[in-house]
């Protein structure tokens, strides 16, 4: 009966077959995730949590640490305060990495089916950030859909669609007002019971405003955005999952302003997969798509069959994507030999200078 009621925030047996309960303990969710601990949710209540150390302390990555979404054996310890005692092997992870100079990952959200990268059609509409949200999501395995918000206030919406739908082929794309119940009916049909929806994207794009519409309550706070930029302040300053009405779950979360990509993503699945075609086609597999003879990817931009903003994206994001996944001593190596360069390139530059 315990796993019967979980149904309600997510659960599904079929992700752990041979689950096996401890006598003393309960499955739960982590639902919200502050400094001080956690709220975990065992279907009925919802309850203030801690976890053991070895679940913060002693793991590889930081992003295998407790957040919400993880499903976990929780029991009552230590005069009645609820413990996290072990977690529940992950089927999707959507991680980034962390801020800083730092090969660094923090988790934003786990066992989710869906990511909503949610872009306001005002100031913070950025074709290039939409690439990089798509990159990024790649690396949990969870299809992503694009939400629109503030279809009131846009202009030429059928051309904005389509300019987006033409970086993000096969990617679900939903223009919607964020206030308008009706205008958000779609998604909310999208999202089916037992499912799980993290939202992403910048502080000011409508992602408290959309949740509180699904919910049909004013449960998340909601703030204006400057004029001057059109971005907002982090009205959000927690994850938190709440049930929706039609019985799928939704994860909201605070404004990313880093969008760091951790190495593991594909660009290909991101919807690169053209510029990819193309630079495998080239005459040499190092080609830097520059001035090498033979490019196919230089060839496709002057032919106007790809768009030049379009390749310097897909040139950054493989950039980053590489320098991401190095290991430590490649990382160390790459730096010395930079700065080497650099050191050389200054001593011919003042030899010039002399001469």
């Amino acid at each position: 009966m315990h796993l019967e009621r979980l149904s309600a925030i997510g659960f599904a047996a079929q992700h752990w077959p041979d689950l096996q309960v401890p006598a003393d303990s309960i499955v739960a969710r982590i639902v919200e995730q502050h400094r001080s601990g956690y709220v975990i949710h065992d279907g009925k209540d919802t309850w203030p949590a801690k976890s053991l150390p070895r679940l913060r302390h002693r793991v590889a990555q930081a992003s295998e640490r407790p957040c919400v979404g993880d499903w976990c054996f929780a029991a009552l310890r230590h005069g009645g305060e609820w413990i996290i005692e072990e977690l529940l092997p992950r089927f999707s992870t959507l991680v980034r990495g962390a801020a800083g100079e730092t090969q660094a990952r923090q988790a934003i959200a786990s066992n989710i089916d869906h990511v909503l990268i949610v872009t306001g059609l005002d100031r913070d509409f950025n074709l290039r950030r939409i690439e990089r949200y798509l990159a990024l999501v790649t690396g949990s395995g969870v299809q992503p859909a694009l939400i629109l918000t503030k279809a009131d206030r846009a202009e030429e919406l059928e051309q904005v669609r389509l300019s987006v739908e033409a970086i993000a082929p096969g990617t679900p794309v939903f223009v919607l007002n964020a206030k308008s119940p009706d205008s958000c009916a779609a998604l909310a049909q999208s999202l089916q019971p037992g499912q799980t929806a993290v939202l992403i994207g910048s502080s000011g794009a409508g992602k408290s405003t959309l949740t509180n519409t699904l919910l049909g309550s004013e449960i998340q706070a909601t703030g204006t955005v400057r004029e001057n930029d059109g971005r907002g302040r982090h009205t959000t300053v927690s994850r938190a999952l709440k049930p929706l009405p039609g019985g799928a779950c939704l994860i909201d979360t605070p404004g990313l302003r880093e969008i760091k990509l951790t190495g593991d993503e594909d660009l290909a699945e991101a919807g690169f997969d053209d510029v990819e075609a193309l630079a495998a086609a080239c005459r040499f597999r190092d080609c830097q798509h520059e001035k090498e003879p033979g490019c196919a990817v230089r060839a496709a931009v002057e032919a106007s069959q790809l768009d030049p903003l379009r390749l310097a994206s897909w040139s950054k994001l493989s950039g980053e994507i590489a320098r991401a996944g190095e290991s430590p001593i490649a990382r160390r190596e790459r730096k010395q030999f930079d700065a080497a360069m650099a050191r050389s390139l200054r001593e011919v530059l003042k030899k010039k200078g002399r001469e």
